[in-house]
């Protein structure tokens, strides 16, 4: 089920890319290089928020996918539930980071930044479950987790924006 979940991740992810690269367009109009430092100052905030320097109220639809969906049929239940967590959009985002990806994605106007955003968003979520699996121990994993997971959101940030800022610097 782990393998159905996850293509329903990267199923949602990739349409989540898709419509923020369609939107992308909007925004062609503004100088590449005004967008990249937008694309900075995005990440340097989600750092900030993420951090507890600034207190930010995020936008989410701030309920659960209901757990009825893998009641009905399992495969099924477990691809949908997969999709609507990858499209990020029936689903708590705690951390700052996927929004900054997803106006990155929307500034950077690049159907190929998309797609990785894409791929990389999907991989992160099917992350935590198939390691966690893989564990053995999935209460222990979670207590081990809940112990990092401020220092693992903060850590994501802040590569993510070195890595933007890298790219911008670039051209």
């Amino acid at each position: 089920m782990l393998g159905v979940f996850s293509t329903g991740l990267l199923l949602g992810a990739l349409l989540s890319a898709t419509v923020l690269w369609l939107a992308s367009g909007l925004v062609a109009p503004v100088s590449a290089d005004w967008r990249a430092g937008a694309i900075v100052a995005l990440g340097l905030l989600a750092v900030a928020r993420d951090a507890g320097v600034l207190r930010l109220r995020l936008p989410q639809n701030a309920r659960q996918v209901p757990q009825d969906v893998l009641q009905r049929h399992l495969a099924r239940g477990a691809l949908q539930f997969g999709f609507e967590l990858g499209t990020g959009v029936r689903t708590y985002v705690s951390a700052s980071l996927p929004y900054a990806l997803a106006l990155g994605v929307l500034l950077a106007n690049d159907a190929g930044v998309a797609l990785l955003a894409g791929l990389g968003f999907a991989l992160g979520r099917a992350a935590t479950p198939a390691l966690r699996f893989a564990s053995g121990t999935g209460e222990e994993w979670d207590d081990r987790l809940q112990a990092r997971l401020r220092l693992l959101t903060i850590g994501a940030a802040t590569v993510a924006t070195a890595a933007w800022t890298v790219l911008a610097l670039r051209g």
